[in-house]
């Protein structure tokens, strides 16, 4: 029996503290939150569950990691179909006909397509400097989640928890929160790795240091990885690192 030592009671130290204990290993987690689960946490308000830090969705087409997290608990089917609302009026997203429609007045796919390459001329032989040249580079210029896409509304999205359920929860209440952008300040809830150059020396570093340890050091999950994992891609992490420490 070996002993470990789980910094982090996430979605990678969660499933690697479950399947090192149910092999009978003596397994510590420590958290700094009063709760597990790490950014996916609900906390449940008048029976429905709010997410804490914002929208979390699971989907996977990994059938490995679909059985793995059946045991656990049912899932529903919800289907995320958010809108967006700039300047007073609504589009569809993911964007279809309808949207294009909205925005351009065409009525055919043709209609669309020409109107899309129109745009996407302008980045001709550009290489994308943000997120907007980059939508422009690919495709051109009531419900659970809202987003709002214009400078003057100061949030970026609004969600109504209660919808990820299908209104499961007091009928007679509803919980909305909204979100606002903000720059990260030293001392801020870090939430997602910047995939750059100086980071990825400081992992290089950090795993050259760990690995002259005496005690074996693995590294897990979005911020001990350097990496932007999607829910489904911690746990098919975190299920190989458990296969290379112990085996299959």
């Amino acid at each position: 029996m070996s002993k470990y030592l789980v910094v982090g009671a996430g979605l990678f130290g969660a499933v690697f503290a479950r399947e090192a204990a149910k092999r009978g290993h003596e397994v510590t987690v420590i958290e700094k939150r009063d709760h597990i689960a790490g950014n996916i946490y609900t906390k449940e308000i008048d029976g429905i569950q709010v997410h804490q830090y914002g929208a979390h969705i699971f989907h996977t087409s990994n059938k490995e990691v679909w059985e793995y997290v059946q045991q656990f608990a049912e899932f529903n089917r919800y289907t995320n179909s958010p809108v967006a609302n700039y300047k007073g009026k609504m589009y569809n997203l993911p964007f279809n006909m309808n949207t294009f429609t909205q925005m351009w007045g065409v009525r055919t796919p043709q209609e669309a397509i020409d109107k899309i390459n129109e745009q996407r001329a302008e980045m001709a032989g550009k290489t994308p400097q943000n997120l907007e040249e980059q939508a422009i580079s690919l495709i051109g210029r009531g419900n659970a989640v809202i987003n709002y896409t214009d400078a003057e509304t100061p949030y970026t999205r609004v969600i109504e928890h209660k919808h990820f359920e299908f209104g499961k929860g007091d009928p007679d209440k509803t919980i909305i929160t909204r979100e606002y952008p903000a720059d990260w300040h030293k001392g801020d809830e870090p939430y997602y790795p910047v995939n750059n150059d100086r980071n990825n020396d400081l992992y290089a570093q950090y795993k050259e240091m760990a690995d002259k340890e005496d005690a074996k050091v693995i590294f897990g999950g979005r911020l001990g990885q350097y990496k932007y994992y999607n829910m489904d891609q911690v746990i098919a992490a975190a299920l190989e690192a458990v296969n290379e420490e112990f085996g299959k």
